[in-house]
């Protein structure tokens, strides 16, 4: 297990001591930029009073689009932001948002008839899209095992384990390993896979992958069950094998049934936020063999991330080497899980280079992507720091979760809310 910052080697010196306290500033701060912008902003605007649940799409001026379609991805990544801030502050509130979002996934996007989640329903809940996308599933998992880890609820852990149950039976491939992306409704082929319009179409993503590796690792928290034990090591035997390009240390994204990698785009986002999940499933799984194996690859994949930063130190979004382009837009959730994933390999390494990566992350938030006019975070700026206004403020991706989680981490990490 990692050092606590708190004890790290060195706090007995000047420089100790004044990296303790960069740190506890650090996770000050964003203590109050998550309770005073990003949980309340989801109280206040996403609620939606008249049809149940919460609004698919709000504008980046807060313009509430109240006939929008409503995803899966959406509600379960508020369902487990509010779980986690529940946990951390035991405030009513955060309990009561999470309680509605259990509530309408359970009602609505759970299948009834074939069991796991819908991709996508209209604004008063009827289906729009009954498809099997297994990040969908994937996500509704880690929601409700966090959503039980935060009240106890038996139920959201019994829907937990029957979407793990689902994802074993229908898109595990047991001829070549890995998980097929989508299904059909009733679990039967489907000729698109994709995601989304931006997406190669082939039946295994990295992507897809990296969620069912952290939803099996806080399943597997709370239901320690040897076969999930043996799927989540079989996850993470995947990104070290096959996800993993060991000759830069960036992920490959895109593949067919038998592993043929079909792109060469870099995800510098996926790879950072992979970075430090692939090394927290190796430390819940507490498999000393394989946690050596990931700590060398967890902090070469977070050093090689250093040349996405631009001078400002945001983190650009993409690059494509065939086409020698490089997409400089910052998206939010790339210098979220930047803030994570740097900090995770400085607790690694106890390398201080890599404690100023995380901070100069969230100098990078604070400057340029925190919406000081309307709250919550830009969905992206380009490469000046300028936002576009035609993206959503919330919507089907757009959601709490990779700017929550990266400010509950570090206040974890930093040991925060402990002396505070």
């Amino acid at each position: 297990m990692v050092t606590s910052l708190l004890n790290i080697q060195g706090d007995s010196t000047n420089s100790g001591t004044l990296m303790k306290d960069k740190l506890m500033k650090f996770a000050g701060e964003l203590e109050q930029e998550l309770k005073g912008n990003i949980l309340n902003y989801w109280i206040i605007h996403s609620v939606d009073h008249k049809y149940g649940g919460f609004a698919g799409h709000i504008t980046s001026d807060n313009h509430v689009i109240t006939k929008a379609p409503k995803g899966s991805v959406l509600n379960s990544r508020i369902l487990w932001t509010f779980s986690a801030a529940y946990q951390l502050y035991r405030k009513q509130e955060y309990l009561d948002i999470a309680q509605r979002a259990c509530s309408y996934i359970s009602d609505y996007f759970v299948d009834p008839e074939y069991g796991g989640v819908f991709w996508e329903l209209d604004y008063s809940g009827k289906v729009l899209n009954p498809r099997k996308q297994i990040y969908a599933l994937a996500f509704t998992m880690y929601a409700m095992t966090e959503y039980h880890r935060a009240c106890g609820d038996d139920n959201a852990l019994h829907t937990a384990i029957n979407l793990y149950e689902a994802i074993e039976k229908y898109s595990l491939d047991r001829q070549a390993n890995g998980y097929i992306e989508a299904l059909k409704r009733n679990w039967k082929p489907i000729r698109d896979y994709r995601l989304s319009d931006k997406d190669v179409n082939v039946s295994k993503t990295m992507n897809t992958h990296l969620h069912i590796l952290e939803a099996y690792g806080n399943l597997y928290r709370t239901w320690k069950n040897p076969e999930l034990e043996k799927s989540l090591e079989n996850i993470i035997l995947l990104f070290l094998d096959k996800f993993v390009d060991h000759k830069t240390h960036h992920l490959k994204l895109f593949f067919d049934d038998d592993w043929n990698s079909k792109s060469d785009i870099i995800s510098f986002g996926h790879n950072i936020e992979s970075s430090w999940l692939l090394y927290e499933a190796a430390q819940i799984l507490a498999n000393d063999e394989l946690l050596k194996r990931v700590t060398p690859v967890s902090v070469q994949m977070a050093r090689e991330c250093i040349p996405a930063l631009d001078n400002n130190h945001g983190m650009y979004n993409e690059q494509s080497p065939s086409k020698n382009r490089i997409d400089t837009d910052k998206h939010w959730w790339h210098q979220a899980e930047a803030m994570v994933g740097f900090y995770n390999a400085y607790e690694i390494t106890s390398d201080p280079k890599f404690a100023e990566r995380s901070l100069n992350s969230w100098t990078f938030i604070k400057n340029y992507i925190i919406d000081r006019q309307y709250g919550e975070w830009f969905w992206k700026v380009n490469k000046k720091g300028i936002p576009d206004n035609r993206d959503e403020k919330a919507g089907f991706w757009k959601c709490p979760y990779h700017n929550g989680r990266a400010c509950m981490e570090i206040m974890r990490r930093t040991g925060f809310r402990l002396v505070n």
